[in-house]
């Protein structure tokens, strides 16, 4: 069986509407049909396997719905196997196809997602996650520290490496390009690899350390999205962003079976789904769609956003992606990013569990710093340092002047 959990919210019957999700996403119709018999309905119907009482509201999640009060539940639903199968696209018809038009709802979440055992070996999962992420970067016992191309639109392919010479040199671990730029006519894909590899590779040769790069490849055809796979793989690329909603399911699926990168995922345009807290879908569901289709690495924003979402969910987006599904193996390497500087590396490592499976990703914190890109990674090293060693940031940073000047830069004086 698979097990949805939705949180619904209604003026009327809890118990009404959880009847109506379960028979309308499996063997409802509005009239009875011929053939529709009890025994059909036993095999591949839905039913309903608890509901759990949540506290009323006042305030509809949808403002249309009137006057309240709102009565709000956890239902959990369990869909037949052999009525959905293993297929990713049929089970995210099965969690939300028609269950947001009911009529009655003023508010419907998917909050939870329990798949059987079958789901194991019908997807691939991670080619790299967390281990081969580690392996690739050659970091061990602290987080991978990593960079985003910034400004994001506007520079030239020389103008971009020579910013990556700089962080290569710093000993940065991770560099990638902004989600937003792929192939645009100012830097085309090819010349970015042509002026970026050389760097990666002469480095590599002089230190034994392969810097990872990330290259912006998604696209709407998969057939191009694979030939610039192949383009970085031929210029001895090791990762790819991909923009997961862009590409959508078939897309990441068509990549993860030919893929020879780390497949890092940018999760732009996750929050139409989620930002309400009333509506749409939880991350700890939305994410296992991805990482039984290969997702490697999977960003998540980090501690004081600089986007709208709060500390606790990130702590609970990181929790989600290190969560196995089956085995630990189909864990993805979380990503803290967006907004993120050295300053919030104590708060950070705390609230994971003083866990340094992570990799932290600064883009401004790193290029705006005002020695300059190679000093915001040696801050940003500087601070996890502290952070680990149990070191306030501002007496550390007595003795570590990037991470003064960071702090001075980012902190309004104040080592956050």
């Amino acid at each position: 069986m698979i097990t949805l959990t939705y949180r619904i919210e209604t003026s009327g019957s809890i118990e009404a509407l959880a009847a109506k999700i379960a028979s309308d996403q499996s063997t409802g119709t509005f009239v009875a049909l011929a053939g529709e018999t009890e025994e059909l309905k036993a095999r591949v119907a839905a039913r309903v396997l608890a509901i759990r009482d949540l506290p009323d509201t006042d305030r509809p999640s949808l403002p249309e719905a009137g006057d309240g009060p709102f009565k709000r539940a956890d239902v959990d639903i369990a869909f037949p196997l052999d009525a959905v199968g293993t297929d990713l696209s049929a089970l995210m018809t099965i969690a939300i196809g028609g269950a947001f038009s009911i009529k009655g709802l003023s508010g419907i979440r998917v909050v939870d997602m329990k798949l059987p055992d079958e789901y194991r070996g019908a997807h691939p999962g991670p080619q790299f996650g967390v281990a081969g992420s580690r392996r690739l970067t050659g970091v061990d016992g602290r987080p991978i520290i990593g960079t985003i191309v910034k400004p994001a639109l506007g520079l030239r392919p020389h103008e971009t490496a020579a910013m990556v010479g700089e962080l290569i040199d710093a000993g940065v671990d991770f560099i990638k390009d902004d989600e937003k730029l792929m192939s645009p006519a100012y830097s085309p894909l090819s010349e970015r690899v042509k002026a970026i590899m050389p760097l990666v590779l002469d480095h590599e040769q002089k230190t034994g350390k392969k810097v990872m790069y990330a290259f912006g490849i998604s696209h709407a055809d998969p057939d191009e999205m694979m030939r610039n796979h192949d383009l970085v793989v031929k210029a001895g690329g090791n990762c790819a962003v991909v923009n997961i909603n862009s590409v959508g399911f078939g897309g990441m699926a068509y990549l993860r079976k030919r893929s020879s990168l780390v497949i890092h995922a940018h999760r732009n345009g996750w929050d139409i789904l989620t930002r309400h807290s009333g509506l749409g879908m939880d991350f700890k569901v939305w994410q296992q769609f991805w990482r039984l289709l290969g997702v490697d690495q999977f960003q998540i924003n980090g501690i004081a956003s600089k986007y709208w979402e709060p500390d606790w969910s990130f702590i609970s987006s990181f929790e989600a992606v290190t969560t196995p599904i089956f085995s630990p193996d189909d864990c993805a390497l979380p990503v803290a990013g967006s907004g993120q500087w050295g300053g919030q590396a104590p708060e950070t490592y705390r609230r994971t569990g003083r866990t340094v499976d992570l990799l932290y990703l600064c883009g401004g914190g790193i290029v705006s710093h005002p020695d300059g890109p190679g000093a915001g990674v040696r801050a940003v090293q500087q601070a996890w340092q502290a952070a680990v060693d149990g070191i306030p940031l501002a007496d550390f940073a007595l003795s570590h002047p990037e991470l003064a000047r960071s702090i001075e830069k980012f902190g309004d004086g104040k080592a956050t």
